[in-house]
């Protein structure tokens, strides 16, 4: 098995795009966020995703984010940029502006709605590899994009210079397993109840929407784990699930979950915000597993 590699850190949160009253892009709020967001646990930063509402912002605010949070975070933390379109050629320039803006990896989703056959999702990827000198994690969300990377597909990605990662949203861990065990590609869990099982088979760590209100809970895990405290490791994650279930598996999208529970800013349209009884149930979850945590988890620096 090839060595393992963790091109942009381990824990990784999706993160929000918080937005004004008004529903400008909030760059301040941003910046503050992300910054609250290492001090707490996190070691790698993904912008401009489905959780930063990537498709209702601009290509000009996709820049505006990035390098107030950039600013904000310094040069030393891994920042990796959504790129991803249904369009190869736009995919490109967003990757270019993305790399210009000071990104230091590139999030690149399936191409979606067309449904394009496998040999034309590899040729995209590869188009997109080529087109910077940044490394690139592809994103496997076939529930969303109604086309899976197929794991020899993926083996085949691999042998690119610049494919260093996968977000895995796939959940088909015999498939994961055998890509992670036969490329030097590092496996991100890209939903919050695959990151333990994804990790004790070799992931690198996980990229989170949930991480934006639990980032010391979600890494609790996995340092459980690298401790060699197996049990300890699946009892937080216990801990986190019934969050990790409102926030993600509730019916409502992950960003919409964040911004109520951080009360972040609106969501742009065609999403809705949370209403009252789905804001109280958030809240009264994340207060149980913080209450819960407090006791189990060493002190924040």
């Amino acid at each position: 098995m090839p060595a393992l590699v963790t091109p942009f850190g381990r824990t990784l949160c999706a993160m929000i795009t918080p937005f004004t009253a008004s529903g400008a892009l909030d760059p301040d709020a941003a910046a503050e966020h992300a910054v609250a967001l290492v001090a707490d646990g996190c070691d790698g930063l993904v912008l401009n995703g489905t959780t930063g509402e990537s498709p209702t912002t601009t290509d000009a605010e996709k820049t505006a984010l990035l390098r107030a949070v950039r600013e904000a975070v310094g040069d030393g933390l891994p920042i990796v940029a959504g790129v991803g379109s249904p369009d190869t050629r736009h995919t490109i320039a967003l990757a270019r502006q993305a790399e210009q803006a000071g990104a230091d990896g590139l999030l690149v989703v399936t191409p979606y709605y067309s449904r394009p056959p496998q040999a034309a999702v590899e040729a995209h990827f590869l188009r997109v590899a080529d087109a910077t000198g940044l490394p690139v994690m592809l994103y496997d969300i076939p529930g969303r994009t109604g086309t899976r990377i197929e794991p020899e597909t993926l083996l085949r990605l691999a042998e690119h210079p610049r494919i260093a990662a996968v977000k895995d949203c796939a959940y088909d861990v015999l498939g994961s397993t055998k890509v992670i065990g036969a490329t030097s590609l590092a496996y991100y869990s890209g939903c919050e109840e695959m990151n333990l099982p994804l990790y004790a088979v070799g992931a690198a760590g996980y990229v989170s929407t949930v991480a934006n209100a639990a980032p010391r809970e979600l890494r609790a895990v996995l340092d459980a784990f690298d401790a060699g405290d197996t049990t300890g490791a699946a009892q937080l994650n216990l801990l986190t699930l019934p969050l990790t279930a409102l926030m993600m598996a509730s019916g409502l999208p992950g960003a919409v979950t964040a911004k109520a529970l951080l009360d972040a800013g609106p969501v742009r349209e065609p999403l809705l915000p949370a209403d009252r009884e789905a804001v109280d149930g958030l809240r009264a979850a994340h207060r149980q597993l913080r209450e819960t945590c407090r006791e189990l988890l060493p002190v924040a620096p």
